[in-house]
């Protein structure tokens, strides 16, 4: 037996640990610093309007994050990243106190996304060549399962350090997070097969994002498909679900950032179970199925509406919010799994890293317009929120009723 062949070999398991230590520390982050603009500005709309703009950076290096994946060693961009998130974040402390503190928490979120834009296509691009394609889906469900410990954790540790000692401390765990993944990843050992160049860094880039759109919408049609899709779900209910769960939370229940950060942990918890499932269930997931899931993704928010609709008390509607995203993170990450291995199945090794990033990049187009949509709506329907949720839950579940026929279409 290859070392390959086995899943939890040596490099694999350490791409793993890695993973749990940087999105622990991202995962912290995230909660804090869109929760910071929230508080001192009070506003929705600015909510909604920062984290539409933080997004951006994200998208536009995406591809060009993914060309780097097929053509640098994989572990050195991880590592290299890794130690440039932990000084960007305690070179925000460093200066915090000489500029405006929103302005330079929105700077710093455009950054740590802009990072995450090149990091994700290293970390997607390496599974293929650290394990065997029968076991992509075991190998993806173990990154999703990590990814999901991380993100219950650092909502709930992230809301009690920063409800407690404010976003300072929370600053320098994630920081101190960064440098340790950074410093396991240069242990870790990825095969890499340098390939040929032409012409200056340009025409690279282009001939490269060229070569990748031309898989998706020529060579491999379905991905074109599954792209719109996703888009469209990603801006009916993905950026209602980011913006809406703080708002409703935090304003229109009145609890505070800890109960927040306890019910971001929980839906992480979701995210942990989804992952469990799919490692348990890999041989009996089929994309052909993965319509259903997207409509109980649109139907979780159904109780949150009926909830406030029918103004159950404060308590009430937080247990209501909170099981949603539990069930909706399970979904969602079953969904992911199955849509990760078909694409790591489908697309050529060599430029799996550009077609990968190509493609998340078109998808996550939708959710700055989504977010900012999502924070000016809940400004203005403020005392009837729920008028919000129920167009995301019809205009998804109609989504999903029309993925059907794309999915069934899928040659496994």
């Amino acid at each position: 037996m290859t070392l390959k062949a086995k899943l939890w070999n040596k490099d694999f398991t350490l791409v793993v640990i890695g993973q749990i230590i940087s999105l622990f520390g991202n995962a912290v982050l995230r909660f804090a610093l869109p929760l910071y603009i929230l508080e001192q500005s009070g506003s929705p709309a600015l909510f909604g309007q920062v984290s539409a703009l933080a997004f951006l950076p994200m998208i536009l290096l995406s591809p060009v994050g993914g060309i780097i994946a097929d053509r640098v060693n994989k572990q050195r961009i991880m590592v290299v990243l890794d130690f440039i998130t932990s000084a960007l974040v305690f070179g925000y402390i460093a200066i915090s106190g000489y500029f405006s503190a929103i302005a330079i928490v929105v700077v710093l979120m455009m950054a740590l996304y802009a990072i995450q834009g090149a990091y994700s296509p290293a970390v997607q691009a390496s599974i293929p060549l650290l394990v065997e394609e029968e076991k992509l889906v075991p190998a993806n469900a173990a990154v999703n399962l990590v990814n999901s410990l991380s993100n219950m954790l650092g909502p709930v540790i992230g809301g009690i350090l920063y409800g407690t000692f404010g976003l300072p401390i929370v600053l320098i765990v994630s920081a101190i997070c960064f440098f340790l993944s950074a410093v396991m990843e240069l242990f870790i050992r990825i095969p890499h097969k340098k390939q040929a160049s032409t012409g200056n860094m340009w025409t690279t880039v282009k001939k490269d994002m060229g070569s990748s759109l031309r898989f998706m919408f020529k060579t491999k049609p379905i991905l074109a498909k599954i792209i719109f899709i996703m888009t469209l779900f990603e801006l009916f209910a993905s950026s209602v679900l980011i913006i809406g769960v703080p708002v409703l939370i935090t304003q229109t229940y009145a609890f505070s950032s800890q109960w927040l950060g306890v019910t971001q942990g929980i839906m992480m918890g979701g995210g942990l179970v989804g992952g469990v499932l799919a490692g348990v269930l890999a041989k009996k997931l089929s994309i052909k199925k993965i319509h259903r899931l997207l409509l109980l993704i649109a139907l979780c928010f159904v109780p949150i509406v009926l909830g406030l609709l029918l103004g159950v008390s404060a308590i009430v509607g937080y247990g209501i919010i909170t099981a949603a995203c539990f069930f909706t993170m399970i979904a969602g990450v079953l969904m992911r799994v199955q849509l990760f291995a078909f694409i790591q199945q489908v697309v050529p090794e060599e430029i799996m890293g550009k077609v990968f990033s190509c493609l998340m990049a078109i998808i996550l187009c939708a959710q700055p317009v989504g977010q900012w949509l999502a924070g000016w709506s809940f400004e203005r329907f403020a005392e009837l929120p729920w008028v919000v949720l129920l167009a995301a839950v019809a205009l998804s579940s109609i989504v999903s009723v029309y993925s059907r026929s794309c999915f069934h279409k899928i040659e496994v």
